[in-house]
Formats: structure tokens, C-alpha cells, sequence
């Protein structure tokens, strides 16, 4: 790293304690702790695309299933739902798997010919109306048990912090589904592609309750730091507050949200000197070869789809592993705030702009495009307030200007891109 990106990341450290001296120490660790799984996700998409060039938009669902990997470790168990139905689901389960698995082999060792349809046409029928038997029953039942506060199985009632691997685990595995079928087509069809698949996954949280509640959401998350109301009845911290000042409430708030970014900083240092090291490994160089000429690579007997599919993999790994980090920051998971604006776009936005192919750029983009992205509506209100301030009350200008205001984050993100993209096509932090 330069003198040059050193100071980028200084003039960013200095914007997000600009907004704790300006505004609070609160809001400033809310973008600081944002930012660091925001820079998670910037460099699981940097891998992809920096590294390899493969055009992945369904970011959004390697996200929301790291989330469903921290709910399923972290919460405890509805040992209700799993007397009524959870025999009846894992059953279920297994029967679709038997299924899919008898439909591959049945097309492996049937010959080609009407025989073959038929027989897989049949057998998939036939598996369909079995599984749903044994399926809706024991959903229907786990999601009657308790349905405002529960209603779902639960999870394993585990320490949080090991929902973190399994999130990435999830994602990991889907990554291997996806690429196995989706690899081998055009960037533009792969673009198409993932952005359908996270899709169906999001529907899938959304309507599957037995699983995650669905639209209810799961709260209460368990915490690898102290609850807030622990710190406030501790007598050793009431009388740190005291020492320094502060009230024990905000004290209490601000030293969470501290430990929380030792963490997420923690996990970004570990993952930086790990994708540092793979791309400065033959295994990196390797990567960018196929990203510059996949034909040159091919003839030197590189096999491309694996190497493809192994660093698809990867990336979305670390994907769901900040989608867990993110959930156990919230305490929740709330499936229907998984969009593609916030959970695709904007992580595009953080590696284009502090440059894709390296790895320190997508850090820096992260923080800085998550530091507008908060930071933009509020000083928006201000501007449009100071300049309406002299019309009349009602003016028809008026109204229209504020109501602008919803817009500005979009705006700014457009303006940030095109300028980036004209003086910097690299990225602030290109690639070396």
C-alpha cells in the first residue's frame, strides 16, 4: 500500500470521526461497524470479479444465507415444533433428496430415447406428490405451535460466533450448486442467473416460516458481547462512566458497539492477509491469467470452469460470512430487508470505485460509499432546508425540493460512479 492509499484511508477515518465530533460517537460506530462488514462483502465480490472476472449480482443471496446460517446455530431450540413436526421435515427432506438423486441416475443409466423421458417425467411426479405428503403435514403443525412468538424449529442453541463459518459453510454450498449449472454460460447469463437464484432464496426465507419465520422475523438474537442493560447495572462500569464523564446509557452503548468493531476488525485484518496472500500466490497469478485471456489459459492446460468455480466459491463464502456477521450486529433477521439496491448494487458500487483487483480498494470503497450512503440523506435534508428557507410556506417548489430529499442517496451514488469512472477508471485504489 502507498503514501497515496494511506491517505485515502486517513481522509475516510477522518470523515467518520468528523461525524462522531459533529453529530455522535453513536453514529459514528454505526457507520464504522457497518463499514467493516460492508468491507467484508467488497472483498468476497472483489475476488470474483478482480480476481476472475466472473459477474455475480446474486451477492444479495450469499448474504441472507449467512444470516440463516447464525440463526441456525444461535437460536435455541422450539423443542414444541420439533415434537409436531421435525421428524416429519427432516423426512421430507430426505424424500425431496432421494428424489433429485434417483432423477440423476435414472438419466445416467437410462439410454437416450422416449423411454428415458418417460421414466424421469414419471419418477419426478410420482417422488413430488411423496414428498409433499410427508412435507406439508409437519410444516403445517411446526408453524401452528406458538405462531406470534415461535412457529418455526429454531436453531441449535449454540454460542453465536460459530454461526459465523456455518453462514459462510451455507453460502459456500450454494455457491457450489449454482456454479456446477451456471458457470459455463456467458458473464452476461451468469449476471442473469444469480440475480434469479438470489431471488428464489429471499422468496424462500420469506415464505418458508418452519425455516425463519418468514416476514415475521426472528429476533432476539443471541450476542458474543455484553447486553447494553448488563453494562448499565454493573457497578465497575458505572463508575467508568462516571470517571469519564458520560452518562452510564450512552457509555453503555458506545462500549458495545466497540466491541463489536474489534470483532468485525478482527475477522477484515484476517481476511485481508489471507486474500493478499492467495493473490500474490501462483494461485493468484493463476486467476488473473484466466481473467485477462481464458483462451491463452485453456492451452496451457488450465482447467477454467474449476478454477471458475473455486473462486466462486470463495467469494461467496466470505459473503455470508459478513451476511452472519451483519445479523449478529442486528440481533435479527428480517428477510424482506434483503434488496438488491442495498445487498447487490451498493457492494458493486464499493468495488468499483475503490477498485476492483485489489483488495485494499474494496476495503476503502466500502467504508467510503457506506459513508455516503448514510450520510448523504441527512445533509441533503439540511442543503434543501437552508434553501427553501426563504420560500413561502406551501410553495409548490418548496414541497417538491423536499421531497427530493428521499432521492439524494441515489443521486449520490450515480455522481459518485460516473465521477470515479471518469477520472479514476480504476478505481481510487487500482490494480498493481
Amino acid at each position: 500500500m502507498t503514501g497515496r492509499d494511506a491517505l485515502l484511508f486517513l481522509a475516510v477515518a477522518a470523515l467518520i470521526a468528523g461525524t462522531g465530533v459533529m453529530q455522535s460517537w453513536n453514529s459514528a460506530l454505526f457507520i464504522l461497524n457497518y463499514g467493516l462488514i460492508s468491507a467484508i462483502m467488497a472483498l468476497g465480490v472483489n475476488m470474483q470479479w478482480g480476481y476472475a472476472g466472473l459477474f455475480n449480482v446474486g451477492v444479495m443471496g450469499f448474504t441472507a444465507l449467512g444470516g440463516l446460517g447464525a440463526i441456525l446455530v444461535a437460536m435455541p431450540p422450539v423443542r414444541e415444533a420439533w415434537a409436531a413436526g421435525g421428524l416429519g421435515v427432516l423426512g421430507g427432506l430426505a424424500i425431496g433428496l432421494g428424489v433429485i438423486a434417483g432423477a440423476i441416475w435414472l438419466w445416467r443409466k437410462l439410454p437416450r430415447g422416449r423411454l428415458r423421458g418417460l421414466a424421469l417425467v414419471g419418477w419426478l411426479i410420482a417422488g413430488f406428490f411423496v414428498y409433499r405428503a410427508v412435507f406439508d403435514p409437519a410444516v403445517d403443525a411446526i408453524e401452528s405451535v406458538n405462531p406470534a412468538a415461535t412457529g418455526y424449529l429454531g436453531g441449535m442453541g449454540l454460542p453465536v460466533l460459530l454461526g459465523w463459518p456455518v453462514g459462510a459453510l451455507l453460502a459456500a454450498g450454494a455457491a457450489w450448486i449454482i456454479g456446477k449449472t451456471a458457470l459455463g454460460l456467458r458473464s452476461d447469463y451468469l449476471a442473469i442467473a444469480t440475480l434469479g437464484i438470489a431471488e428464489i432464496i429471499i422468496a424462500i426465507l420469506k415464505n418458508e416460516d418452519w425455516l425463519s419465520r418468514g416476514v415475521k422475523n426472528v429476533i432476539g438474537v443471541p450476542r458474543p458481547v455484553p447486553y447494553e442493560v448488563d453494562l448499565q447495572q454493573n457497578p465497575d462500569f458505572i463508575a467508568l462512566a462516571d470517571r469519564m464523564g458520560m452518562e452510564v446509557v450512552t457509555a453503555s452503548t458506545i462500549a458495545v458497539k466497540l466491541a463489536y468493531a474489534g470483532l468485525f476488525a478482527v475477522v477484515l485484518v484476517l481476511l485481508i492477509w489471507l486474500t493478499q496472500a492467495a493473490l500474490n500466490s501462483p494461485w493468484g497469478r493463476m486467476m488473473r491469467a484466466i481473467r485477462d485471456n481464458e483462451i491463452a489459459a485453456e492451452a496451457m492446460g488450465k482447467d477454467v470452469k474449476a478454477r471458475h468455480l473455486q473462486v466462486f466459491i470463495l467469494g461467496s463464502a466470505i459473503c455470508g460470512l459478513a451476511g452472519a456477521m451483519m445479523v449478529t450486529y442486528d440481533s435479527q433477521l428480517v428477510p424482506s430487508a434483503y434488496q438488491p439496491l442495498r445487498f447487490t448494487f451498493l457492494i458493486w458500487v464499493m468495488v468499483i470505485v475503490g477498485g476492483s483487483g485489489n483488495n485494499f480498494g474494496a476495503v476503502l470503497g466500502g467504508f467510503l460509499i457506506w459513508f455516503l450512503w448514510v450520510q448523504v440523506e441527512p445533509a441533503g435534508t439540511a442543503f434543501m432546508t437552508f434553501v427553501t428557507s426563504g420560500m413561502a410556506e406551501g410553495s409548490a417548489l418548496k414541497e417538491h425540493l423536499m421531497d427530493s430529499v428521499a432521492h439524494m442517496r441515489l443521486l449520490t451514488m450515480g455522481v459518485v460512479l460516473l465521477v470515479v469512472l471518469r477520472f479514476f477508471p480504476r478505481g481510487l485504489i487500482p490494480e498493481r
